[in-house]
């Protein structure tokens, strides 16, 4: 075990938090998937839909242009954090005020191709739009003839993917700490009209003082209305997602209770290795709970975990309050937690400031071509950069 592991299970066992107790894993991480949005018409009777409580649409939404903010020359690579279908982040830092910074770089050619032109545009108005205490901040984006450029916070802390998996299943209160930040930036982004779309604990960062940072904004949607794209983690997709039906916000609150109950089982309930019978599961298994969960967890769950659109919280006429007023969040002081006026159970044993990265996991680097002159052909589809 490493000193990062030591020191986190440390960390906990102090707290009167309950010892935590071994439970096998499964899976290693939640791959995501998306597809285009059918070509139907998006104007439906909600009221079929169990959707009646859906808030009438807000002022028009204004993101702000962060296109030509920054330049590759602005800032030094370090090292890489993470990898996925589309490019890298990566560390990096200022060359102007020394302050360290993640730089999420993605390839134009790969995104075409996967038809992720508007997931990826998405993602940056989404990003330019939000500014909240529990979401990551951009600052900025460019881009060069091959790659579109995002900087953003670093947040050292690392992933609660990670810190779960060392834990392996958190106390009952260390679950209920980072569900209520993360209920909070929920309740921000809804109140926006935009929907996430792919929570997961890889998704979910450990700010140098243990708070939650909600990052990669690729499948988040301004929706006012409703929408019918099939994208998401298939572990986390609600049921209505899976069976191509309009959705709204609701699919949030059903991501929200399948992570609730990773982060109190050390695994998710509807898991298959077949990704086809992992979406069976969805639409038909029944949610069963380990014998250990409490009765007020059990009962907030299985109103989360619903197939109801008409009987999942978060998606009824009280919106998030009905969440926020369950009594298994009755502890719960909203306001301070808002605040950050509330001890956090694990601070990560990191060097703030320091572009300290023993908190991620270290991946093969690649020669940087980043800034080379060349063909565009693309970037008219990413004007915005």
């Amino acid at each position: 075990m490493d000193s990062a592991e030591n020191d986190m299970s440390d960390t906990l066992q102090e707290l009167p938090l309950g010892v935590l107790s071994p439970q096998v894993t499964q899976g290693s991480f939640h791959e995501p998937i998306a597809r285009e949005d059918t070509q139907q018409s998006e104007q439906l009777d909600k009221s079929s839909l169990g959707l009646e409580n859906v808030a009438a649409q807000k002022p028009s939404f204004q993101p702000r242009q962060t296109s030509g903010k920054y330049n590759l020359n602005d800032f030094h690579i370090l090292r890489t954090l993470g990898t996925g279908s589309f490019g890298r982040v990566h560390l990096v830092r200022s060359n102007h005020n020394g302050r360290f910074y993640a730089m999420k770089v993605l390839k134009k050619k790969t995104i075409v191709k996967l038809k992720q032109v508007e997931h990826t545009n998405d993602e940056r108005r989404m990003l330019s739009v939000v500014a909240h205490p529990f979401i990551i901040r951009m600052w900025g984006t460019f881009q060069d003839h091959q790659q579109v450029f995002m900087i953003m916070d670093y947040i050292e802390g690392g992933e609660l993917f990670s810190l779960l998996r060392k834990s392996q299943r958190f106390p009952n209160p260390v679950a209920k700490f980072y569900a209520a930040e993360v209920c909070l930036a929920l309740e921000y982004l809804h109140s926006l009209d935009i929907i996430y779309r792919d929570l997961k604990p890889e998704n979910v960062l450990l700010d140098k003082n243990g708070h939650v940072k909600i990052t990669d904004f690729g499948f988040a949607k301004f929706v006012p209305d409703v929408t019918f794209t099939l994208c998401g983690t298939p572990d986390y997709i609600a049921p209505e997602v899976v069976s191509t039906k309009p959705y709204n916000k609701s699919v949030d609150w059903w991501s929200f209770g399948i992570l609730i109950f990773e982060m109190l089982a050390g695994y998710t309930p509807f898991y298959d290795s077949n990704t086809m019978k992992t979406y069976e599961n969805i639409l038909n298994a029944e949610l069963q709970f380990p014998p250990f969960f409490q009765a007020d967890v059990q009962d907030l769950l299985s109103k989360l975990i619903t197939r109801d659109l008409s009987k999942r919280l978060g998606n009824l006429q009280n919106g998030s309050d009905d969440v926020k007023n369950h009594p298994w969040f009755s502890e719960v002081v909203w306001e301070k937690l808002l605040c950050r006026n509330i001890e956090t159970p694990y601070e990560p044993p990191v060097q703030a400031g320091q572009g300290d990265t023993s908190q991620y996991d270290r991946y093969p680097e690649e020669e940087i071509t980043y800034g080379r002159d060349g063909e565009d052909t693309h970037r008219e589809l990413f004007s915005e950069f």
